[in-house]
């Protein structure tokens, strides 16, 4: 699935078009590298999303093939706790 597509379906950023402007502004990593919107995700990968005060990482747990509900949209990652 793209990056931008799970971003959304996640729930991790509420539009597919922001998801693709923050992709194209070099705040979304994947693996830490800088990531493209139509990058394709796995199982396992780290997403680093740079928000305005605060860097989060989330591991990805699932990778759907479509849309899911909104209670199962958290089951697809977890995310990192920085120490």
């Amino acid at each position: 699935m793209r990056l931008d597509k799970f971003l959304k379906v996640s729930r991790l950023i509420k539009r597919r078009t922001v998801a693709n402007d923050v992709c194209d502004s070099a705040r979304v990593f994947v693996n830490n590298n800088p990531a493209k919107p139509a990058k394709q995700l796995k199982v396992g990968d780290i997403i680093s999303i740079e928000y305005k005060n605060a860097t989060k990482s989330y591991k990805v747990l699932s990778v759907p093939t479509g849309n899911v509900p909104v209670n199962v949209a958290n089951e697809l990652y977890e995310e990192i706790l920085e120490n």
